[in-house]
Formats: structure tokens, C-alpha cells, sequence
């Protein structure tokens, strides 16, 4: 499985997968940009990992994060380039 980084990431942690009390599992590191465009106007962003959802949840202190973002976020080079 290869890895294809994103130019310009500066990123956050977004909700994704949700239960059934509508809180994510886990929050996904996508690009800083993206983030408010995709919650007003509900279109979807894509994360580190590859994963693809409509962000509609902010993280808090402390919540789970996608160990896949995680990994490729840390071995980014400083400043997103």
C-alpha cells in the first residue's frame, strides 16, 4: 500500500464514523481550508487516510483520532510542503 501525500495540509481532526448518539468514533486530520466550506455547505472533504465524509463534528480534548492520519500527518514535512 503506498501513500500519497497532500500539498498544503494544515490540519485538524474532523468526525467521521458515527454511533448511534450521533458523536464520532474517530477524527480524521484533513485540510484546514476545507473545514468550514464543508460544514456550511456540506460538502465533503478528504482525510489523510483517504477517507471521504462531510464534516460535521468538531473534536475536543482528548478525542480519538485516526491512527492512519496520525502516522502520515507525523511524518509530514514542516509547513505542509
Amino acid at each position: 500500500m503506498s501513500t500519497q501525500t497532500l500539498p498544503e495540509v494544515d490540519t485538524r481532526p474532523e468526525g467521521t464514523e458515527t454511533t448511534d448518539d450521533d458523536a464520532p468514533k474517530m477524527f480524521h486530520y484533513v485540510r484546514k481550508n476545507k473545514i468550514a466550506e464543508s460544514a456550511v455547505m456540506g460538502t465533503h472533504v478528504v482525510a489523510l487516510c483517504g477517507e471521504v465524509f462531510p464534516v460535521t463534528k468538531s473534536p475536543k480534548p482528548g478525542s480519538p483520532v485516526c491512527p492512519d492520519c496520525k502516522r502520515i500527518y507525523e511524518n509530514l514535512p514542516p509547513g505542509g510542503e
